[in-house]
């Protein structure tokens, strides 16, 4: 009951301020690939002009707490950065609408994109073997907003971003130059078959052909991104010490710092950070959060309503022992997050 209780707090409290701030346009398409049929459903978050229309409740719904946006809204006026923004495994571009929505009424350009084969609605397992493709889902996002300034607003030179959460993280270490070896990988998921991270590579098998394994292990990055920030990610043993070490971009990695079996931060973020270059990588480690803290936040009953429908998964609604409200973590990643891209991006 405390739980639901704050909930409500935290929702009232932050739906109205939203509403006071200046205006945030909401789009969503989805661009076309006649080449390799995969098909991309991209939302954009950006700035807007003023405009009489009512803001309304995106990605809303009976378990997890939307973000105001004014649809098709007018772009503001000026160039502004751009953040492109990949979910984790089994996720959807929905889970991160906090994070997307305050980093608009900062000031940025927000491309989040729903990654075939591994979202919610999307579990094809053919899709999801082509683990490779998510960064180039991330270049796709990039190409979408820098073609049409005049529906999202104009990219500023030089400050473009890769934020990811879960696999996601894996995806913006990717995109950045970070290189996966799948042997490399496989001993460590010997070493710790329990994590997270090695069940749903497992699932999804993206080395399990001799083509497969090639792509995985190719060059994946993306030049024009700047900086970027992983939240409590997966699959990084399976990185190479030397593409780590040569990392070309600064890295912000933030973990949850409550340790489960599925997922320790000391095998994953904590363990990544020690091989990444000292002088432009950051690393936060968040006491009271969880793997799931960097997601929506979640209604009163929402997590029984998620526990009817399958049963075990309601956990997504809980963070830390004792922790302090989803939205004040959260409040205190985006702090974090647009202090490392200014900083970053003034260089």
């Amino acid at each position: 009951m405390k739980t639901a209780l704050r909930a409500l707090l935290v929702f009232c409290l932050t739906t109205p301020a939203l509403a006071a701030e200046s205006p945030v346009g909401f789009k969503t398409t989805t661009l076309p690939d006649a080449q390799t049929s995969r098909p991309l459903e991209m939302v954009v978050w950006y700035p807007a002009a003023a405009t009489t229309a009512k803001p309304q409740l995106i990605a809303d719904n009976g378990v997890f707490i939307g973000a105001l946006a004014v649809t098709d809204a007018p772009p503001a006026a000026g160039e502004h950065p751009l953040v492109v923004l990949s979910h984790g495994y089994g996720g959807n571009w929905g889970k991160q609408v906090w994070l997307a929505s305050a980093l608009a009424h900062k000031g940025y350009i927000v491309a989040a994109v729903n990654h075939p084969g591994t979202t919610t609605k999307d579990r094809s397992p053919q899709a999801a073997a082509q683990l490779w493709k998510r960064p180039a889902d991330l270049s796709r996002a990039i190409d979408a907003i820098l073609a049409q300034p005049k529906q999202f607003g104009a990219v500023a030179k030089n400050r473009i971003a890769a934020v990811g959460h879960s696999l996601g993280g894996w995806t913006v270490l990717e995109i950045a130059g970070a290189r996966f070896d799948p042997d490399l990988f496989t001993q460590a998921c010997n070493a710790h078959p329990k994590l997270g991270g090695c069940i749903g590579y497992h699932e999804m098998n993206p080395a399990g052909t001799p083509e497969g394994k090639a792509q995985l292990a190719a060059d994946l990055s993306d030049k024009r991104v700047t900086a970027i920030v992983s939240l409590d990610l997966g699959l990084a043993p399976g990185f190479t010490d030397a593409s780590l070490a040569a990392l070309p971009v600064p890295a912000l990695v933030i973990a949850g710092g409550v340790p489960t079996e599925d997922m320790d931060p000391n095998l994953e973020s904590a363990a990544l950070v020690k091989r990444l270059p000292k002088a432009s990588t950051q690393y936060v480690e968040i006491g009271d959060a969880t793997h799931f803290t960097f997601m929506s936040i979640c209604k009163p009953g929402g997590m029984e309503l998620i526990e009817e429908s399958s049963p075990g998964d309601g956990m997504i609604c809980r963070d830390g022992e004792g922790a302090r409200p989803r939205a004040e973590i959260q409040q205190q990643v985006v702090g974090l997050m647009t202090a490392f891209l200014q900083q970053s991006f003034s260089h």
